[in-house]
């Protein structure tokens, strides 16, 4: 149970970008923009269905590995690290659900050209 607690940090902010689908979903356009080059031009469109692919791409594969981690970790050194590697999936989350809100944000926007994308990639190197 105590792990559990731990991991409600964790499934809420992994929660949020899902939420705010769910808020905005009849709102969508049936045809959204899914994919954009590096000239920020739509280059592939999509089902709105497929935005829930794309957000359990985005932010449900990364909180999965993350927990998963540090039962395939073979020598054991996770432990060793101490707090890191929650401090690491605190920041993975929150970059991903951010990421993932902006997408969607910028979706129903019809925004063509999501400019914020690149600096927050660039901020999470």
């Amino acid at each position: 149970m105590e792990k559990f607690k731990k991991e409600i940090p964790f499934l809420a902010i992994a929660l949020i970008p899902f939420v705010y689908l769910i808020y905005i979903w009849n709102r969508l356009p049936e045809k959204v923009s899914m994919h954009w080059n590096g000239a920020g031009e739509i280059d592939r469109y999509g089902d709105k269905k497929e935005l829930v692919a794309m957000l359990c791409m985005l932010v449900g594969i990364t909180y999965f590995v993350f927990l998963i981690i540090p039962y395939v970790d073979p020598k054991q050194k996770l432990q060793n690290m101490g707090n890191k590697l929650n401090n690491l999936r605190l920041i993975l989350a929150l970059f991903m659900s951010a990421l993932a809100i902006y997408i969607l944000y910028s979706v129903q926007q019809k925004t063509s050209n999501p400019v914020l994308i690149f600096p927050l990639v660039g901020l999470l190197f």
